[in-house]
């Protein structure tokens, strides 16, 4: 039987959604009157997922994709076969885009596929280091272990994802308030008070004729300035999608002189940490280097990872292939080739995800350390000045009346 989303109107008119199994569409349909159910719309399982755009599907994010993993693999341990599997992990889940996906790979896994290709259907969703540990699982017939091990590296990555959006969360927050604030008091509380000045015959100082024509332009022009910066984000969001562009601006982020280095360990320690659950779960070399190519953002490395397979392939070692490149941290090179040694490759990955990760938590609370301070000094710089600029006329009138 194959699995069918459908949209349906009960019997008080309310649209109802769902996911059912059926041998055909016409079956579905009868299956939904059955229920007192008036079918709108009855499509199989996964096809409206698949007509979406390569990664703007919303059905699983990240926390629910690790705990629907941990989940399967508690039922694979529990001795049920993969179709019953997926069909409690429907049953189980009350999210429709979950129901939506998890009934589509159960439909190609009956049709015959195996399951990496059927979770391949829906490569939005499931990252190549999620099919490439399945691949391995089905293989070995360790996939509940794999799974297992899948979730933990899961909810590791969503761990040091949330914690690195909460550190920067209030920087952020402080910085909209601050400029919110001067906005304010540029474009409304300022010219009220130096308004005063302007028809006078005495010569504004410098400082506070800045600050008039500061408080003209947001005034007159403010909502064009934002559409133009807007339309200007949106235009440079549309040409880093050129592979070129997008190339040149990752090399320049990584010469850049913190922030490369943050980013160049960043990649480094989901690369390292991606190649160490895979390799110490069997998978094939070359087929790691790929899944692990995938969890890079800055293209520039992603580029030195498929030269060095290319490298791999012709019979290479890993870490001279890595390191041909003069991109990866020398500590990472260094534990790959000490791992090659000894027979240990994917115990010195992890020694060297381990390092990474601990680097990236320290050079993240020095920049905070730093950031937040220069932030203060920054807004507090802007402020004293528009103070200065509307004290200023009010000291050169006491001095000219004196």
């Amino acid at each position: 039987m194959a699995a069918f989303n459908y949209r349906a109107l009960d019997a008080d008119g309310r649209e109802v959604r769902g996911v059912l199994e059926a041998e055909t569409s016409r079956v579905a349909r009868g299956q939904l009157r059955d229920q007192q159910l008036s079918p709108i719309e009855v499509t199989p399982a996964g096809a409206r997922t698949l007509a979406r755009p390569q990664g703007g599907h919303a059905g699983i994010g990240a926390a629910s994709l690790s705990l629907v993993t941990r989940q399967w693999s508690t039922l694979l341990a529990a001795g049920l076969t993969l179709e019953r599997s997926l069909t409690a992990l429907i049953e189980q889940t009350e999210d429709q885009g979950v129901k939506e996906v998890l009934a589509g790979v159960r439909a190609e896994v009956l049709a015959g596929n195996s399951l990496r290709d059927a979770l391949g259907r829906f490569g939005d969703v499931f990252p190549p280091i999620y099919r490439a540990l399945v691949n391995a699982g089905e293989k070995s017939g360790e996939l509940s272990a794999l799974l297992a091990r899948l979730a933990d590296y899961l909810e590791t990555s969503q761990a040091t994802r949330q914690k690195i959006l909460q550190a920067l969360l209030y920087p952020l927050i402080v910085v909209v308030v601050a400029f919110a604030v001067i906005a304010g008091l540029v474009t409304f509380v300022v010219p009220q008070i130096v308004g005063v000045f302007t028809h006078s015959k005495q010569a504004l100082p410098l400082l506070t004729q800045a600050l008039i024509l500061v408080s003209n332009v947001l005034r007159s022009s403010g909502l064009w300035l934002a559409a133009g910066a807007a339309a200007a984000a949106l235009l440079v969001r549309r040409a880093l999608r050129n592979d070129a562009l997008r190339l040149r601006w990752h090399a320049r982020l990584l010469k850049a002189p913190l922030l490369g280095r943050f980013l160049g360990t960043m990649d480094s320690a989901r690369f390292a940490s991606t190649m160490a659950i895979l390799v110490g779960s069997g998978v094939p070399l070359l087929a790691a280097l790929e899944a692990g190519k995938g969890v890079i953002g800055n293209l520039v490395l992603r580029r030195a990872v498929e030269r060095a397979i290319g490298l791999v392939r012709e019979g290479s070692p890993l870490h001279r292939a890595l390191a041909a490149e003069r991109l990866f941290p020398p500590l990472l090179i260094h534990l790959i080739a000490s791992g090659e040694v000894s027979g240990t490759l994917d115990k010195m990955l992890a020694r060297a995800a381990q390092q990474q990760q601990a680097e990236l938590d320290h050079r993240t609370v020095i920049a905070l350390g730093l950031f937040e301070p220069l932030l203060i000094l920054l807004m507090g710089g802007l402020v004293l000045l528009i103070v200065l600029a509307v004290l200023l006329p009010i000291i050169n009138i006491n001095l000219l009346l004196r």
